[in-house]
């Protein structure tokens, strides 16, 4: 009898997609595998190319997980009982995107995952720690068994992904900035190699036996944890948990009064990426040595689908 795979996916560029299809390729390939695709919705949609207002005004419902409303799942998707999911998510500002987080908040997540065994599948700008330690908590909720994690991320050094990726989303075009740039996101490189992933998937899929998967996907390259990024990553969601909370105060999304203190965030955002990040970036190198044991075992930890914290 042929497995039953669910590809979960919210994606507004195409590039998450992309990296999806290429990710179950040998599997749909095999012969012994149903894939099914099941795409995110929204009931009222963000909209790609971004506005450079709802871009930042989206941050407080977004750090704070608030679910927006999502349309229904086809019937053909909620009737079938799956081997396995895979859940493809977006990073929007260190967390899961509202779409997903609504996905995951749903009555329609905790039928499709319950005791069924998840891979995410991360495509992001360079931090997904703390975005990924709050998708294991929504899956535990879920009842959902992560068995394994892919984390494709834009490669160019972090000041300059910051522009393109800005860039990138509010203009809609995943090009070379002003021709200078290298293009935005993750690599097309990357993307055609994603289908690597499928043969360990395939494997431990066909045998019921996920227990070395992520192993087996690390080999192969599926997650590289830099441990800069996890300071960076810590740090600054502590500083997005203050304006989120001080935001959402200011009203719903789009009031004008909430909008004035979105473009303060805007200008605060911009100048701790260029001001405090190398500050923060001096200090991590300072302090490297004498906390080398605690980096490594972070590292590890991260690179691992198992959540300390229940």
């Amino acid at each position: 009898m042929k497995k039953n795979v669910l590809v979960v996916y919210y994606t507004q560029s195409g590039q998450l997609l992309e990296i999806a299809q290429n990710v179950v390729k040998e599997l749909e390939s095999s012969g012994k595998v149903n894939v099914t695709y099941y795409q995110i919705k929204p009931v009222e949609e963000f909209g790609f190319p971004w506005k450079a207002n709802n871009f930042y005004d989206v941050f407080p419902e977004s750090f704070l997980q608030i679910p927006c409303k999502l349309k229904q799942p086809s019937s053909e998707v909620i009737s079938k009982k799956y081997d396995l999911v895979i859940l493809a998510y977006q990073v929007w500002y260190l967390t899961p995107s509202v779409p997903v987080n609504s996905f995951l908040k749903s009555e329609q997540a905790k039928k499709l995952l319950k005791n069924t065994p998840v891979i995410t599948l991360i495509a992001c700008r360079n931090m997904w720690i703390k975005a990924q330690e709050k998708m294991k908590h929504l899956l535990l909720e879920n009842q959902a068994k992560l068995v394994g994690n892919i984390a494709l991320v834009d490669r160019n050094i972090n000041h300059i992904s910051v522009i393109t990726i800005e860039k990138w989303m509010l203009s809609g075009k995943k090009e070379k900035y002003l021709g200078l740039f290298p293009k935005p996101g993750v690599s097309q490189k990357d993307i055609d190699e994603s289908v690597k992933f499928g043969t360990p998937i395939l494997e431990s899929l066909i045998h019921n036996d996920f227990n070395h998967l992520q192993d087996n996907l690390l080999k192969i390259g599926a997650v590289e944890v830099k441990p800069f990024l996890i300071t960076m990553d810590k740090r600054a969601n502590v500083i997005f948990d203050k304006w989120a909370n001080f935001l959402i105060k200011k009203g719903m999304p789009g009031d004008p009064k909430r909008l004035k203190w979105v473009r303060v965030f805007d200008k605060y955002l911009k100048f701790a990426i260029w001001f405090f990040g190398p500050i923060l970036f001096i200090v991590f190198l300072l302090t490297y040595l004498p906390l080398m044991g605690k980096i490594k075992k972070d590292q590890k930890y991260y690179a691992s689908v198992t959540l300390k914290e229940v």
